[in-house]
């Protein structure tokens, strides 16, 4: 048995021609676009995938549309970013997988590698990071509007194998308008959290690392100097420094991410209060 793939775009013509050569074995590429302007369609059809467009609002919402709304011709559906290449012992980790009946599990994360200037980000990008990527669309569900987190109804498998991620393939300018569009559904998150006045301390102690990493964020939005104490965890704590100069760069990015969410919860602060920003 054979798997099928949903990559979700808008303006995608840098990062998905080597996102698209890594998945030539697929007898079932779905692109899902949000209306680009730019050859990415041209790219997706010319590669044989079969292409759907539908207006984006939360990342959330266009990916539930594209796995619910969308008929797949296999049962497992690997989701990459345009940006992300599939090596071939990920490839063929999946393909066992998909060719087991059995299966208990509702869907599989994996870890990534993330590149930054020509080197792998390995400390500075909180390594290892783990993103669900293959699952049983009839038995998942994404929450959240922004870094959208998926539930299933059975175990969560891990695949060992890694993908590899370009995040930085359409420039400096779109990671930031990337980040700023984020920033303000974080900002909003973020306030909620605060008023909700619980800290999950429970879930430091989970076998779990995503629960052990979300219990680490929302404990992060109470700390002072949010910004600066990133920066430190990530460069200091973390390695980063390890990373070379490419670290010291993307931990700062990551530091200045921070400080856009903190802003912004200023703002929405003060909006409340009737007073000028």
């Amino acid at each position: 048995m054979s798997i099928s793939v949903l990559i979700m775009t808008l303006n995608e013509e840098e990062s998905l021609p080597a996102c698209l050569a890594s998945l030539t074995w697929c007898d079932d590429i779905v692109v899902l676009d949000s209306y680009s302007t730019d050859k990415t369609l041209e790219i997706a059809k010319a590669a044989g995938a079969r292409v759907y467009q539908h207006k984006y609002e939360t990342e959330t919402k266009q990916r539930m549309y594209g796995l619910k709304e969308i008929e797949f011709k296999h049962k497992w559906v690997y989701m990459p970013d345009a940006d992300e290449i599939t090596p071939e012992d990920l490839r063929d980790e999946m393909l066992a997988i998909a060719a087991d009946p059995d299966r208990p599990e509702a869907m599989f994360s994996a870890r990534y590698k993330n590149m930054f200037m020509g080197r792998w980000i390995k400390h500075s990008s909180l390594y290892p990071t783990w993103i669900t990527r293959l699952a049983r669309p009839e038995r998942i569900q994404y929450e959240r509007e922004c870094h959208s987190r998926p539930v299933g109804d059975g175990p969560t498998g891990r695949l060992q194998s890694h993908f590899v991620h370009y995040s930085f393939n359409k420039g400096m300018t779109a990671w930031f308008d990337k980040h700023n569009r984020y920033s303000g559904f974080e900002a909003r998150e973020s306030l909620q959290i605060l008023r909700s006045k619980k800290i999950p301390w429970t879930s430091f102690l989970s076998a779990t690392p995503e629960a052990r990493r979300r219990a680490l964020k929302e404990f992060s939005y109470r700390l002072p100097f949010r910004p600066a104490a990133r920066f430190a965890y990530m460069y200091f704590l973390r390695g980063g420094f390890l990373d070379g100069w490419q670290g010291y760069h993307y931990c700062r990015l990551i530091a200045s991410y921070e400080y856009m969410i903190v802003i912004k919860m200023r703002e929405l602060q003060r909006r409340e209060l009737g007073l000028s920003v």
